[in-house]
């Protein structure tokens, strides 16, 4: 199984507008990737694909957003990553999709 399969459904619910364009910009990045053995390499890689995405490890940020010119696609909040996000919710909600996969 490939770790794009674990991107959909997609969340109903984002922390800020360019989430889901990093989500999308992510699951296109490791597409044909396969999914890890465990989950600790399934976090590892996910937080290393969104740094090699926007630059920033969601693990040391302290910021509560930051902002990346191609998540910009209009509204308020474009382009701003919302890290506790990423790090309470999304990259969870992956982990856990991935061992489901596995089960």
């Amino acid at each position: 199984m490939r770790m794009g399969s674990l991107f959909t459904p997609e969340p109903e619910q984002w922390g800020l507008r360019g989430d889901s364009h990093l989500w999308r910009a992510l699951r296109e990045a490791l597409e044909e990737t396969s999914i890890p053995a465990t989950d600790e390499a399934v976090a590892s890689l996910l937080v290393d694909r969104i740094k090699d995405l926007t630059d920033v490890d969601i693990r040391l940020e302290r910021q509560e957003a930051v902002y990346r010119e191609e998540f910009a696609h209009g509204g308020m909040s474009s382009g701003q990553i919302h890290i506790p996000t990423w790090r309470d919710r999304l990259i969870p909600l992956l982990i856990a999709r991935a061992a489901g996969s596995r089960a």
